[in-house]
């Protein structure tokens, strides 16, 4: 699970951020935790948090400077809010909605998505079933991104999800394995592309691939 609100505000305290902080965010893997960051910190409204486009591999290519001293902050006040309902799904409402109504969209890698692998090598949340849930389209998380880290973009973004068949018409629900790359595509379809109903399903298959009666489907994505 997330970080409830008290813990949320404790972290952002010790971290010396304030209501009114610009956030930047960055991280390796594309950006991938970073992105995970964001979404907990949507998630709980802060006002004005970022990511640095190409995250930490294109600051390195660039030779930008690096350092291994901490930053000394003073601990701050911080005031969270309420948990934002258009941020997140929750399981009972991503299992009232399978096959209607919304556009899935399962970030994980092809073999993840047809059941052939549980999870990827060397991480330890699984599940007891593979597959993806039904009707849901997969589009890797990582297709969004160019060879230097930098997201792709807008008409390339666009073209990689109309052709899967996500258009944003409907609500659109994003799903990995734990939250975590679907955090990084619930950017891309949000922010990027302006989609206006998103949310990150943060239970995602480790979570759909526990429950007993659960919906599960096997095999390639047939979309055209």
């Amino acid at each position: 699970d997330v970080l409830s609100k008290s813990d949320f505000e404790k972290l952002m305290c010790a971290s010396g951020i304030h209501r009114e902080t610009t956030v930047v965010l960055y991280g390796d893997s594309n950006n991938w935790f970073a992105a995970w960051a964001f979404w907990q910190m949507a998630l709980y409204g802060h006002p004005d948090v970022r990511i640095m486009d190409g995250g930490r591999k294109k600051w390195a290519a660039e030779g930008r400077p690096m350092t291994r001293s901490g930053t000394a902050r003073r601990i701050s006040d911080y005031r969270a809010s309420a948990p934002d309902p258009t941020v997140r799904v929750l399981l009972p409402d991503v299992m009232g909605r399978v096959g209607e109504g919304v556009e899935m969209v399962d970030v994980r890698s092809p073999a993840e998505f047809s059941g052939e692998i549980l999870a990827p090598p060397g991480l330890p949340e699984t599940c007891q079933r593979g597959g993806h849930i039904p009707g849901a389209r997969n589009i890797p998380w990582s297709m969004a991104v160019n060879e230097d880290g930098t997201f792709k973009t807008a008409d390339e973004l666009r073209r990689l999800y109309r052709d899967r068949g996500i258009t944003g018409e409907r609500p659109v629900i994003t799903y990995c394995r734990i939250g975590e790359r679907s955090s990084h595509s619930w950017f891309v379809l949000r922010y990027l592309l302006g989609f206006d109903d998103v949310r990150n399903y943060d239970g995602s298959w480790t979570e759909w691939g526990n429950l007993v009666g659960a919906p599960v489907a096997r095999g390639e994505d047939l979309a055209a």
